[in-house]
């Protein structure tokens, strides 16, 4: 498993705790305890790595809180027999996480991949305390009808070869790594995306992320983005920016069209030249355009006494 030690631009000593029997989450916690709270969510094959860049922008003013999903980043491995691969889990770990670290007031869901998902899923009860949403190349509704399901995504979700290669091989991490951006990752910077999930029990929750994709009912997640959709343009009433990049094969214009008309108001910046990981092809951009967005949108406490 890689060290945080060793990765360049994540100077962070990040934090563990059972967040199920067992079971230990890993998360950084930086910024100051008093600052407006901003829980940044990564998804598959991420970890919280790619949100380095924004909390640095952020922490000297703001509350960052980022965790890494059980079986990504720093967090462990458990094997199914210990922990069930599914949304509802991850939701479940995000909102023990936060009950731990005492966070009931106002928060910023940032959102990338899986993690719109787990965000709006986690807000389907919570949506008072979600007060601005930054949206990155992710999802919060099923896949758009007018979107094919990706054949890179459908190898590791229903083909058992697929999965054979993606927990052997490290596929799909490092696939990622290499066809996730536009501008080409530092060798040493695609080395901390991919290590995590070398060998064959490190790379189990990229698999298992891939096999929980909801594309009808009867899919374990179905109900959760399905509701999560329905529920999204009650959001349009908060601040929302949303960084896309428009090369990501996955999370194309399809998913963007989707946020935007859920989501009108949005601040949108949109890029031509960014693909998947926008954070990684825009990053001198999008954290100061994240920041000005924060600074200029504070949070007020409107829970009643």
């Amino acid at each position: 498993m890689t060290h945080a030690t060793e990765l360049p631009d994540y100077p962070f000593a990040p934090s563990r705790f059972d967040v199920r029997p067992g079971v230990a989450m890993s998360y950084v916690d930086e910024g100051p305890r008093d600052g407006e709270v901003v829980v940044m969510l990564h998804g598959n094959p991420s970890w919280s790595y790619h949100w380095r860049r924004l909390v640095l922008g952020l922490r000297d003013r703001y509350r960052c809180i980022v965790p890494d999903h059980v079986g990504m980043g720093l967090s462990d491995r458990p094997d199914d027999a210990h922990y069930t691969y599914t949304l509802q889990s991850r939701i479940d770990d995000l909102a023990r996480l936060l009950q731990h670290l005492r966070i009931e007031g106002p928060v910023t869901l940032a959102v990338h991949d899986w993690g719109g998902m787990i965000g709006f899923g986690w807000a389907l009860s919570h949506a008072p305390q979600v007060r601005r949403l930054v949206i990155l190349n992710t999802a919060a509704f099923p896949l758009p009808p007018a979107k094919p399901m990706p054949w890179q995504l459908s190898m590791g979700r229903d083909s058992r070869v697929g999965g054979f290669m993606i927990r052997a091989f490290n596929l799909f991490a490092r696939g990622a790594a290499w066809l996730g951006t536009e501008r080409r990752m530092p060798a040493d910077v695609r080395r901390a995306y991919i290590r995590p999930y070398n060998g064959w029990r490190n790379a189990i929750s990229t698999l298992r992320f891939m096999q929980d994709i909801p594309l009808r009912p009867g899919d374990r997640a179905w109900p959760l983005v399905e509701a999560a959709g329905q529920r999204l343009p009650q959001f349009a009433d908060r601040p929302v920016f949303i960084g896309w990049g428009l090369r990501d094969f996955v999370f194309d214009r399809h998913f963007l069209d989707g946020f935007m008309r859920a989501l009108p108001n949005a601040q949108v910046h949109a890029y031509d030249d960014a693909n998947h990981f926008v954070l990684e092809d825009e990053a001198a951009e999008l954290v100061p355009a994240i920041r000005r967005f924060l600074d200029t949108h504070p949070l007020v406490d409107r829970r009643e006494p």
